[in-house]
């Protein structure tokens, strides 16, 4: 990690010397680095509002007045932080954080967290009191230099500027530093500005949108990543090897599996689970005989859904491979991976192998599904045209019985899942929804995200709106949907209370089964008082989900049956809260 320290600039004046002094030379530092960070690629910029850091706010309101970026303005730093978290994930590209001193600073610190475990690029712009104000209990002071500590990849405290010519080049330095370090994870600049702490905001005449390289371009600091050498793994296909694809992996892990002739077990979040070598049921088939032939184990991305994978990974027997994430922390639960930057395939799989290893997973998985499948056939079309009133009526009490049939876990995971197409986005929150999901949904290729660095339930709504706001800018966007349960949607109700753009459609559906009951499944139900359990670990909450709709200006529905979750899923409202009662 870079870490620095920018001493006080020599302005020449105590020898005579002929420096530029600007009116505020907060004011115009400031804006040379929001102008060096859009020349070298960013997009959005989010900014909580605070007294110390107007100077940046006010460069940036003029540069999205002129086109030149997108301003996403939240007086929650901690939605704040989220929002821009779900920016720079769905874009790819680095997005500044603009907040004052003080607490501001560290209500971003669960975005940063979760920024640092998934290498998304938030770059956090905190605003701070001169040295001379620093260590004397200043109003709104505290230590923010290494606030973040290892969790940015740099991490720079700039002096207050004092109006020395060469400080707008040293802005403009280090908006490029910044996004060149970004491109693998967080971020922290923090700057001091001493009074007048702003003035008037010159910004140069070509700055517009579209006359600025985007990021990744040739020549582009955020393209840079990863300077050190990097290992390739080259490898043969075997008839005893499985892809694991955790999030983050995306079509990689799905290619690579064909080329392997490979079972691929795909999670749900992991943007892999399509093509002819997905595992559905892959937590059943891993303890089986098929689990117990597995030599070798290739991973992509971060798998965090089950315990047969890292149980797999663990076993002495099992040759394990990592394929790393730049900035990432790898995923190594047994503590002996092969860690590699690349995997590449020689000679192509025996089809004769690949029907029997990849055949004999994908059969064992079928039947799983099939076996747990819902009793539910539709009734036979032909009967609704039977000439016998008899067929017509058992017809139609059959097709009410399914549209009147209750809501349960599977039956949302089931149709969030089906009513997603490629133009659409799925975000999973950290419930036990994201893991029925991951048990029964069959291979789509579509976009999912979900915030699996630390798999914390803060922040998924603000992060999806983020999502929202970036993928608005592709050719084809579609519905964001949000499916999350009652305690993420609680936490970040704030995040609802945010006005968004007419072209955002933003569809949050809420799995209400009455608290945490992703802890009925673990030791602590067994061991727990009835009473203490559900007081301090279920911790079910009393919300009126109508009346937090409303109070954000959200449309809202409460479905309970398949019909109104059906009618719910093909909504035309922009923003929509559905609210889902299921049994614990």
């Amino acid at each position: 990690m870079t870490r620095a320290t920018t001493p006080p600039a020599d302005d020449g004046a105590a020898d005579g010397g002929t420096s530029e002094v600007a009116a505020s030379p907060a004011q115009r530092a400031a804006t040379a680095l929001v102008v060096g960070l859009i020349r070298h690629g960013v997009r959005d910029i989010v900014l909580s509002p605070g007294s110390r850091s107007q100077a940046l706010a006010l460069a940036v309101a003029a540069a999205a007045r002129a086109g030149a970026i997108e301003l996403h303005v939240r007086v929650d730093e901690r939605v704040a932080g989220f929002t821009a978290l779900g920016l720079a994930a769905e874009s790819g590209l680095p997005v500044p954080l603009i907040c004052t001193s003080g607490t501001a600073v560290a209500n971003l610190h669960p975005a940063v967290l979760e920024a640092h475990h998934s290498g998304v690029g938030i770059i956090v712009l905190s605003a701070d009191r001169p040295a001379e104000l620093r260590g004397i209990g200043s109003n709104q002071t505290t230590v923010q230099p290494g606030i973040f500590g290892d969790l940015v990849r740099a991490d720079w405290d700039v002096a207050a500027p004092v109006g020395a010519a060469h400080e707008v080049d040293d802005a403009s330095d280090l908006a490029e530093l910044a996004v060149r370090a970004a491109a693998e994870g967080p971020v922290h600049v923090n700057l001091a500005y001493r009074e007048p702490l702003s003035g008037a905001v010159d910004l140069p005449p070509d700055l517009a949108a579209g006359e600025h390289p985007a990021a990744g371009d040739d020549g582009d600091a955020a393209a840079q990543g990863d300077r050190r050498d990097r290992v390739v793994l080259d490898l043969e296909p075997d008839d005893a090897t499985v892809v694991i694809a955790g999030t983050g992996a995306g079509p990689l892990a799905t290619e690579l599996a064909e080329r392997l002739g490979a079972p691929l077990i795909a999670e749900v979040a992991s943007e892999a689970r399509f093509g002819r070598h997905v595992v559905t049921a892959y937590r059943d088939v891993l303890r089986g005989p098929h689990g117990d032939a597995v030599a070798r184990a290739i991973v992509v991305g971060h798998p965090t859904l089950s315990r047969e994978v890292p149980s797999l990974l663990q076993r002495p027997d099992v040759e394990a491979i990592v394929i790393r994430t730049p900035g990432v922390e790898a995923y190594d639960p047994g503590r002996r991976a092969r860690i590699v930057d690349a995997v590449r395939v020689h000679g192509t799989p025996d089809p004769a192998v690949v029907r029997r290893w990849v055949g004999g997973w994908v059969a064992m998985s079928r039947a799983v599904l099939e076996s747990e499948a819902p009793d539910d056939p539709a009734p036979d079309l032909g009967s609704a045209v039977s000439e016998e009133p008899s067929v017509r009526a058992a017809f139609a009490r059959a097709e009410m019985a399914i549209l009147r049939a209750p809501v349960d876990r599977r039956m949302l995971a089931r149709a969030l899942w089906a009513s997603t197409w490629p133009h659409d986005r799925l975000v999973l929150g950290a419930s036990r929804l994201i893991r029925e999901a991951d048990r029964i949904v069959p291979g789509k290729r579509i976009p999912v995200h979900a915030n699996r660095g630390l798999a914390g339930i803060d922040g998924t709504i603000s992060t999806a709106a983020g999502i929202a706001l970036a993928a608005r800018r592709s050719e084809r966007h579609g519905v964001v949907r949000v499916l999350l349960g009652d305690l993420a949607a609680v936490h970040d109700a704030g995040a609802l209370l945010v006005p968004l753009p007419d072209d955002v459609a933003l569809h949050v559906f809420v799995g209400d089964d009455g608290g945490g009951t992703i802890f009925d499944s673990l030791e602590v139900a067994a061991t727990a008082d009835a009473g203490d359990f559900a007081r301090v670990m279920r911790t079910p909450v009393a919300v009126d989900f109508a009346a937090l709709a409303a109070a954000g200006g959200w449309a809202y529905r409460r479905v309970t049956t398949r019909a109104e979750l059906d009618d719910a899923l093909t909504a035309r409202e922009r923003l929509l809260l559905v609210h889902v009662p299921l049994e614990p």
